[in-house]
Order: structure tokens, then sequence, then C-alpha cells
């Protein structure tokens, strides 16, 4: 739900510059998540990710739009929701995953955007917090825009 992750990062610092479509960011053999999304899926779990984005787009939320082609080909679902059309959800104070409806965890970032030092994320299986994160996660689902129709403002 951040508008900028890990401005660190040698693959932003690369897009930055300029530098489109490196197999680096595309080659499950070179981006070890694509890797897991192949295994993940291939064995029939739905993986999907929703994002909350603020419109214009940053320059961090248009690099992960395009580098999510190749999450989605890798068997990622991913939707965007303007976060204009967010302000009638309930939604965590925090970024999360979650697991099988029976773990959450919660990812904490410093105020910019690079993961907090010794307090990088929470797990619970709390399941009052894991249905509220289900429930959140769902109504931004359901109002979201599937990727391959998301378009950049």
């Amino acid at each position: 739900m951040r508008d900028s992750y890990m401005a660190s990062d040698p693959a932003y610092q690369a897009w930055r510059r300029g530098e489109r479509d490196r197999s680096a960011d595309t080659d499950p053999g070179q981006r070890p998540w694509l890797q897991l999304m192949q295994e993940t899926t291939a064995r029939g779990v739905e993986v999907r990710r929703a994002r909350v984005v603020s419109v214009p787009e940053s320059d961090y939320i248009r690099f992960e739009h395009h580098l999510s082609d190749a999450n989605v080909k890798a068997g990622e679902q991913i939707r965007w929701l303007p976060r204009r059309q967010a302000s009638q959800l309930a939604l965590p104070g925090n970024d999360f995953w979650l697991f099988d409806d029976s773990l959450t965890v919660f990812l904490h970032f410093a105020g910019d955007g690079e993961l907090a030092p010794h307090d990088d994320e929470e797990r619970t299986t709390d399941a009052t917090v894991v249905q509220m994160c289900s429930t959140a996660f769902e109504a931004v689902w359901d109002i979201a825009v599937p990727h391959q129709d998301y378009h950049l403002s």
C-alpha cells in the first residue's frame, strides 16, 4: 500500500537509469520470485496480489507495474486499485501477506520505504487478525483492476 519501496534495490536503480526489459528482471532463472511463482502455481496454488496506489503513480509504482508482466506470466494474479477508490475500505495499517486464511505476515517499512531495521516482519495466526486481513484483501480485490487492464496515468 506504499508508493515507494526500497529505493536502494539495484533493479529499481537500473530501471531509473532507463535499463528496461533486462533478463535479470524477467527470467525465472535469475529472479527467484518468478521461479517460486511458477512452482507454486503449477501445484494449483492460487497467488493473488493487490496493490493500492496513488494516482498519478510514483516512479516506484511505475517500476512495479513494468515488472508485473513477468509476475503474471509466472502465474501470479495481480490487481491494482487507485487509492481514491479505497477510501470506503477498512485496511490494515501495514502491507501483509495472507497464507491459507490461517497466517498473516505483516511487513514493516521505514519512512523511506526501506525495510525497518530489526523489525521487518510480524507473523500472527490470531484468527481475528487473519480474518480482518482476509476481509480487507477481498474488498480490495473485488473492486481492483486486473493487471492487463490497468493503465498508468
